[in-house]
């Protein structure tokens, strides 16, 4: 029984380490579909020498979801500062 009863926290552990492992597994497949992380497979057909231009293009074009999210912020605060200049020069008048 004593036996048995120390066994318990360490079949636990491997449980844990069980789920865990299971839980970044899907995590990585999520970050993939999602484009938060590029693939390296894909990058290296792009730059062979038979690829399309479709795929050239898309290798060219940032690929990184946070890179376009920075871009469209800087459109976003850019078309911000034109329309804030336009009401100015508007109520100045």
């Amino acid at each position: 029984m004593t036996l048995r009863h120390r066994e318990r926290g360490w079949v636990g552990l491997v449980v844990i380490l069980l789920a865990l492992v299971i839980v970044a597994l899907v995590a990585k497949t999520a970050l993939k579909q999602y484009g938060l992380v590029d693939d390296p497979a894909k990058a290296q057909r792009a730059t062979a020498a038979g690829a399309t231009e479709a795929e050239q293009a898309a290798a060219v074009t940032p690929r990184n979801a946070l890179e376009r999210a920075r871009g469209v912020e800087d459109m976003v605060k850019q078309g911000a500062a034109e329309q804030q200049k336009t009401i100015d020069d508007a109520i100045s008048k």
